[in-house]
């Protein structure tokens, strides 16, 4: 999709990693950090979230090497708590990263339909294909069959959809006013709605295609795509429509609008606060700052502060970066 090329990648990224690298030492910082009574909860920080992910699994590399000990494993047993749950997270491959949430949000009773949406929502088709990949290595199952059978109904097919790895009519040259048609003819037009055609072409139209629709549709129902999808959808389907609406529109927006809501309020989100940052630390999170201090009206690096506490706090702090 094309707000993926949108930036600079140095540009966006939080976290890039230590310049000079070498592997060996870092595996034999996070040893002793560990090693013996107590913890030294700041080298770890100072080294896991100042590392690329890249560097991080040559660390774990070298930490069995030197050990013969698996790094993972050694943290879950000396950390605890939302901090614990932070630093394993920084510590899998983005894919299985991903993977592993997805799992999570499924296993156990009930399932987290929003952690699904995030997801599924605002990847690209080919991040897609890798994490359903990562999904069958990781758990010896299939990811669109799990789904299947943890969700029901529109909205289980809307997931369904998304996981469709092929971006039919990717080209920006796909007839508008023919999409524009079927979805004011499934929607505004008639008495109720025809959920079908608004999941398939959300699901399959080229984000270029889609911003062409989405423009043509204010002008021949008065009223956006969105204020369509909350009159005519509820649940999580409406959820899931409107947030790859939000992801094809501005996905650093859509980002920091589940920062805002993980941060606001009492209590925290502390689920999609650490997946959030952990996910696009690499990525864009320096731009989806810029958005949230629109929405929030303060930085997020203010809000963490307020509301987190510990060596939680200090690690999302370093992982955010400056707020310059």
């Amino acid at each position: 999709m094309a707000w993926w090329k949108a930036w600079s990648e140095e540009e966006g990224r939080s976290v890039t990693g230590a310049l000079s690298f070498d592997p060996k030492p870092d595996a034999q910082t996070l040893y002793n950090a560990m090693k013996g009574l107590g913890t030294d909860e700041q080298a770890i920080i100072d080294v896991l979230t100042k590392r690329s992910n890249r560097q991080r699994q040559e660390i774990a590399k070298s930490f069995k090497a030197q050990f013969g000990k698996d790094l993972i494993e050694s943290l879950k047993s000396e950390l605890s708590g939302d901090f614990e749950r932070l630093i394993v997270a920084l510590m899998y491959p983005p894919f299985k990263y991903e993977a592993k949430e997805l799992y999570d949000a499924m296993k156990g009773l009930g399932t987290s339909e929003d952690t699904i949406i995030e997801i599924l929502a605002s990847r690209t088709k080919a991040q897609i294909r890798e994490i359903i990949k990562a999904y069958k290595e990781e758990y010896n199952s299939d990811l669109e069959e799990d789904i299947k059978s943890e969700t029901s109904g529109y909205f289980e097919q809307i997931l369904v959809c998304l996981l469709q790895v092929i971006c039919m009519h990717a080209k920006s040259t796909v007839n508008v006013p023919i999409t524009l048609q079927t979805l004011y003819s499934a929607g505004e037009k008639i008495r109720g709605t025809n959920e079908i055609p608004f999941i398939t072409i959300l699901c399959t139209r080229s984000a270029t295609h889609l911003l062409k629709v989405f423009e043509e549709y204010q002008k021949l129902a008065g009223k956006s795509i969105e204020d369509s999808i909350k009159s005519e959808t509820r649940g999580s389907l409406e959820d899931a429509m409107l947030a790859i609406v939000k992801c094809t529109r501005n996905i650093r927006c859509y980002f920091a609008e589940r920062l805002y809501n993980a941060l606001k309020g009492a209590g925290t989100d502390d689920g999609t606060l650490i997946r959030v940052i952990v996910s696009r630390s690499e990525l864009d999170l320096n731009l989806i700052k810029v958005e949230f201090k629109k929405i929030a009206g303060q930085s997020l690096s203010s809000m963490i502060l307020d509301d987190t506490s510990g060596d939680y706090k200090t690690a999302l702090l370093t992982l955010c970066g400056s707020d310059d």
